[in-house]
């Protein structure tokens, strides 16, 4: 293509980009100054109207994007510090319980470090410090061999292990550490071919999919199992959700390498696996892999340590600024685009949970009156959904309580579907099977910042794994309900 016609394309997508931009802040505006009862929520305070304005904006912005993700999530944070905090502008600062109270400023600004950013950042330290020292080789090495050279059993090969890293590891650090071990392959693939699209989209969807085969595999899980033994009085097991749950888990990744293959075929038929690098046989490596040993080990006792896998990422991060494997030039490998985008997807969360439009807009829902089919597949739905665009932690934060007393309340009506534990551990399923977006997961977002995988492409992937996920999930859930499996 001729630089002339590239300018002209250039042109065209810019004044695309910005005509959908005009047209999201019309829509957002169309709905931040709508009468509160065209939305049909109940006792709706200003402060909510204006979280749901803003959530249009950031939805149709990551759909669209009419600007990049990080800036959209950055337009989210700075809107909400100037319109819904206490340190908003004086003009959109009110009084009453119809204006609705304002949320702290510092909270708002404090998503840019959630402790799940720290995880995050975790997981690239030990990335670049994999890379650095050579471990990523040792590891691809050694890992893949055993799937041999054709590229469909290579994919199969990183699909499983992903997997089974996920279920006792933190699904963003897994993702991180696995994209990293991608590298050398990578070397072995044609550049324009899609089997770098198919290799890559294979981590973040093991990493979600993995993490729902243990209670520990991802928050929504412990949350959904708390809620269960806890509110609910069962005494489901670790034991008891393997024994359903990993089955259920190997079905859905064997199924998702089809489904990849089938979307990003590969132009070559084999790979080559003999993977070149540099491998430091120095002092560095063994602090490098000593570092990873400790860290995954802690990630994995965190029950028996009392150090949840937020604070284990630290480990890394000190241990190698102290010893000078990572400098401050390393630091700028990290995609921060990324971790901005992340920031404003939590900070959505905040919105929706601190202004109280979640709890209301939940219990604007009429649940007693329905059938227990439709409370099964209405909550997995709503699930789904918000996981998508907001953290799934925080979307299983706010649907299991209000689900455990719906259901409590509802007594032995649920038995058709299989009782209370079915649409719990629903809820888990449902948010790690959200993965439409590159803001839907963590995994999601290390995947989109290698450049490789485009939002179409993840989207295609991600909402047909999610959907086979849902369904078969769900099927199981009911099944192991009916048998009465889980008392």
């Amino acid at each position: 293509m001729s630089e002339e016609k590239q300018n002209i394309l250039s042109d065209h997508l810019e004044k695309k980009k910005l005509w959908e931009l005009i047209a999201i802040v019309i829509v957002t505006a169309v709905i931040w100054n709508l009468p509160s009862a065209a939305f049909g929520i109940e006792g709706l305070t200003v402060i909510q109207q204006r979280v749901i304005a803003i959530f249009v904006f950031a939805t149709l912005s990551w759909l669209t994007e009419a600007i990049p993700s990080w800036a959209t999530s950055l337009a989210i944070i700075t809107i909400m510090c100037l319109t819904v905090s206490n340190n908003s502008i004086s003009c959109f600062k009110g009084e009453g319980p119809e204006f609705g109270e304002l949320l702290k400023s510092k909270d708002i600004m404090a998503t840019f470090a959630n402790p799940v950013i720290m995880l995050f950042l975790g997981g690239f330290i030990l990335a670049i410090a994999a890379t650095k020292s050579g471990l990523d080789v040792l590891l691809a090495k050694n890992l893949i061999k055993p799937f041999g050279h054709k590229s469909e059993n290579v994919l199969l090969g990183f699909l499983l292990i992903t997997g089974v890293f996920s279920m006792f590891v933190s699904n963003t650090a897994t993702a991180a550490m696995m994209l990293t071990f991608l590298t050398p392959v990578f070397a072995a693939l044609p550049a324009n071919g899609k089997g770098r699209i198919a290799l890559t989209m294979s981590i973040p969807v093991a990493a979600n999919i993995g993490g729902m085969a243990t209670p520990i595999g991802t928050p929504p899980n412990a949350i959904a199992l708390q809620a269960l033994n806890q509110q609910l009085g069962m005494s489901l097991s670790f034991g008891q959700w393997m024994a359903f749950m990993f089955p259920l888990v190997t079905i859905i990744l064997l199924i998702s390498w089809r489904i990849i293959l089938h979307f990003f075929p590969f132009s070559q038929k084999t790979i080559d696996l003999e993977i070149e690098g540099h491998v430091s046989h120095g002092w560095r490596m063994w602090v490098v892999t000593g570092t990873f040993i400790v860290t995954i080990l802690m990630w994995l006792l965190d029950q028996v340590t009392g150090v949840d896998a937020n604070t284990v990422a630290m480990i890394p991060m000190g241990v190698f600024a102290l010893t000078g494997v990572i400098t401050g030039k390393d630091l700028q490998k990290i995609d921060w685009s990324v971790i901005w985008m992340v920031a404003g997807g939590f900070a959505l969360g905040l919105g929706m949970n601190g202004s109280g439009l979640a709890d209301r807009a939940i219990e604007s829902i009429p649940f007693g009156s329905f059938s227990p089919i439709v409370i099964l597949i209405l909550s997995g739905l709503i699930c789904y959904f918000l996981s998508n665009f907001i953290s799934n932690t925080a979307t299983a934060a706010l649907l299991v309580p209000i689900l455990a007393v719906v259901c409590t309340g509802m007594g032995d009506k649920l038995g058709a579907i299989g009782g209370t534990s079915t649409i719990i551990i629903g809820i888990a399923l449902a948010a790690s099977s959200a993965m439409c977006l590159p803001i839907s997961t963590p995994p999601n977002a290390i995947a989109y910042s290698t450049g490789l995988v485009k939002q179409n492409d993840m989207l295609k992937v991600g909402l047909t794994v999610g959907i086979l996920s849902l369904v078969l999930g769900y099927a199981v859930l009911f099944f192991v309900g009916k048998m009465h499996f889980l008392g």
